[in-house]
C-alpha cells in the first residue's frame, strides 16, 4: 500500500534521512524504531507532505505522493495521529472527532466512523462534550487516534502513541493498537518503547542517524540482542 524508494531528505543544510526504503502491505504493521534523532519522525512528515523530500520516490497504491499537499494526502486515506497528541484544547471531544473528519463529505460514512471510535473508547463517548484540554494525557492520546480514525484512514501514522504516559495506560495504548490490527488497519508505528513496538509490529524497519540500517521480522530483532545493542542502547 505505501511504499518508500531511496527516500532522502533534511531540513536546510542538515541531512535528516538518506536512501531509507520502507513497504507496508495492507492490513500490516510497520514499526519504525531508533535512537533520539534517528529521523523517525521526519519520515513520516515525508509521507505526509509537511517535509519535501530532497530525492526519493513516496508511492501510495502505485501512486506518487511527492510534492502533494497534506490535505490531499490525508484525503487520500493517509492519516497521522501525532507525536505529543495535538488535540485542540479548547474545543470539546465531538469538536475534535469532528475536525478529524473534515475532508469526509459522506454522513453515512462519518457516522460508521464515530460508532468506530466510541467502541474502541467508550470513555470518549462518555466525556463528548468535555473540553479536550481537561482529559488525562491517556485520554488525550486516545482522542487523537480517534481523530484520526475519524478520517477512515487506509495507512495510520502513528509517531510516538506511549510518549509520556504511565505504564498502565501504555498496555491499554497497546491492546488498542493490536485490536485496529485485527480489524486489518495498516498502520506504520513510530515507538521509542522498543517492547511495545516489537511486541505489536510484523516488520521492523531500524534507523540509525538518518541511515537504514536493518529491516527484516519483529522476530529477528526480538531474538538478536546484539542488534538492538548496537542501534538502540539498553533494550
Amino acid at each position: 500500500m505505501l511504499e518508500l524508494r531511496n527516500l532522502s531528505s533534511g531540513y536546510g543544510a542538515i541531512e535528516a534521512l538518506k536512501l531509507i526504503n520502507l513497504r507496508i502491505d495492507s492490513g500490516e504493521i510497520v514499526t519504525l524504531i531508533g535512537a533520539n534523532g534517528a529521523g523517525k519522525s521526519t519520515t513520516l512528515r515525508n509521507i505526509t507532505g509537511l517535509v519535501p523530500a530532497t530525492s526519493g520516490e513516496i508511492l501510495f497504491e502505485g501512486r506518487t505522493l511527492n510534492g502533494v499537499p497534506t490535505h490531499l494526502i490525508t484525503a487520500m486515506g493517509i492519516c497521522m495521529v501525532p507525536e505529543g497528541r495535538a488535540i485542540f484544547a479548547n474545543l470539546t471531544v465531538s469538536e475534535n472527532l469532528d475536525m478529524g473528519a473534515y475532508l469526509q463529505t459522506n454522513k453515512s460514512e462519518n457516522t460508521k466512523a464515530l460508532d468506530r471510535v466510541f467502541t474502541l473508547f467508550p470513555r470518549l463517548k462518555e466525556r463528548r462534550k468535555q473540553a479536550g484540554g481537561t482529559l488525562s494525557g491517556g485520554e488525550q492520546q486516545m482522542l487523537a487516534i480517534g481523530r484520526a480514525l475519524m478520517g477512515n484512514p487506509r495507512v495510520l501514522l502513528m509517531d510516538e502513541p506511549s510518549e509520556g504516559l504511565a505504564p498502565l495506560i501504555v498496555a491499554e495504548v497497546g491492546r488498542i493498537i493490536a485490536r485496529l490490527k485485527q480489524q486489518g488497519q495498516s498502520i506504520l508505528l513510530v515507538e521509542q518503547n522498543v517492547k511495545l513496538a516489537l511486541g505489536l509490529a510484523d516488520d521492523v524497519v531500524m534507523l540509525n542517524t538518518g541511515r537504514f540500517a536493518f529491516t527484516g521480522s519483529a522476530d529477528e530483532v526480538n531474538n538478536n540482542q546484539a542488534l538492538i545493542t548496537q542501534h538502540l542502547g539498553v533494550f
